[in-house]
């Protein structure tokens, strides 16, 4: 598959927005990997631990800081670049914060996805975009089934809500100014990519499971674990941005025939709940400890699954870790990275591609 996305994305412009972020950050590291000239579009990184700064991310990228929100700047900043590719992966992505500020999470994940659609129609074409989303843009019933891409979108939280609004969004664009019937007026290629809760190496974000158990682990203290049961689609980080990158690909060479939704879910015939995943980080750490809040948590859905046969059968892609190898290879980059967090995220994608020297 490497030598497939070499090809398509070598010498390539790829306008990347949220590249500051935790997995903006592991996108830049691959389509270096991958040989794409790369412009990002995010706010400045929050915190001294950002990965993006350990990674040295102003060295991949022609970096530009600015807010989504901010109209004019992003169409001017995407017009200049003359991208072959977009991918819009800036966003407010937290449940927790989406309820502390829900004005400022629609604005940044409706309302900046409509700058950006808008943008497009700007741009200079041909051109192939992805808006990446969430596995929580589905009206979630908590069910056992795993969602396929044409049931009906929703949310409860916030962040859920806001991120169904931008699928809309972006519906409406491809219809009414980039359908695919008449491709050959506006040569746009625009699709969405669903993918659910991922880990990985450099993600230190306030109230995410594996930054919370990292930082309690190595203070050696007890660990506070919100809905233990609650399953999520686990997967590495890793697993979906290949999936976008391909989506990509196949956009790329035609055009006409992918400028759809994707979901881009684990293989798991078991599901992972939120405990699960906290004994086998603490097995494979070595010590450890967690307790569970007696009080009231906000609403989070409780079980959200994805059913990716589409990615599977449309795309020809498939996951490579399963939860387990995710949270193995997860912690191993907590534990070897810290000092060399460019060459060991390198060292990763490099063994999940199994191209390792």
């Amino acid at each position: 598959m490497i030598d497939h996305l070499r090809k398509i994305y070598g010498g390539k412009r790829v306008f990347l927005t949220g590249h500051t972020g935790f997995k903006g950050s592991w996108m830049l590291l691959l389509l270096q990997e991958l040989g794409a000239e790369v412009k990002g579009l995010a706010l400045p990184p929050e915190k001294e631990d950002d990965l993006y700064l350990k990674i040295g991310g102003d060295d991949l990228c022609h970096s530009v800081i600015s807010d989504i929100r901010f109209a004019q700047r992003l169409r001017t900043e995407l017009r200049q670049f003359h991208p072959d590719f977009v991918i819009h992966m800036a966003a407010q992505a937290l449940v927790l914060t989406s309820y502390e500020n829900p004005v400022e999470t629609f604005r940044t994940n409706v309302q900046g996805t409509a700058h950006l659609l808008e943008a497009l129609r700007s741009a200079k074409p041909p051109l192939v975009a992805i808006n990446v989303t969430t596995d929580k843009v589905y009206e979630n019933h908590e069910s056992l089934k795993p969602y396929k891409e044409d049931e009906p979108l929703g949310g409860y939280d916030p962040y859920s809500a806001s991120k169904a609004g931008s699928e809309i969004v972006t519906q409406s664009y491809r219809r009414s100014f980039f359908n695919p019937k008449v491709y050959d007026k506006h040569q746009v290629s625009l699709a969405t990519a669903r993918s659910g809760n991922v880990i990985g190496g450099g993600d230190y974000s306030d109230n995410r499971i594996i930054p919370d158990l990292v930082r309690a682990f190595n203070d050696r203290e007890k660990l506070e674990v919100r809905n233990p049961e609650a399953v999520r689609p686990w997967q590495h980080v890793l697993d979906p941005l290949t999936g976008y990158l391909l989506l990509g690909a196949r956009m790329h060479e035609n055009p006409k025939d992918f400028s759809e939704a994707f979901n881009f879910g684990p293989d798991e015939s078991k599901p992972v709940t939120v405990k699960d995943l906290v004994d086998i980080a603490i097995d494979v750490w070595g010590d450890g400890t967690y307790s569970t809040p007696g009080n009231p948590q906000p609403h989070e859905a409780g079980l959200l699954l994805l059913d990716n046969s589409k990615a599977k059968t449309r795309l020809g892609w498939k996951p490579n870790w399963d939860a387990r190898e995710s949270i193995r290879k997860t912690i191993e980059w907590y534990k070897n990275a810290p000092g060399n967090e460019r060459e060991y995220s390198q060292f990763q994608i490099r063994d999940y591609f199994g191209v390792l020297s």
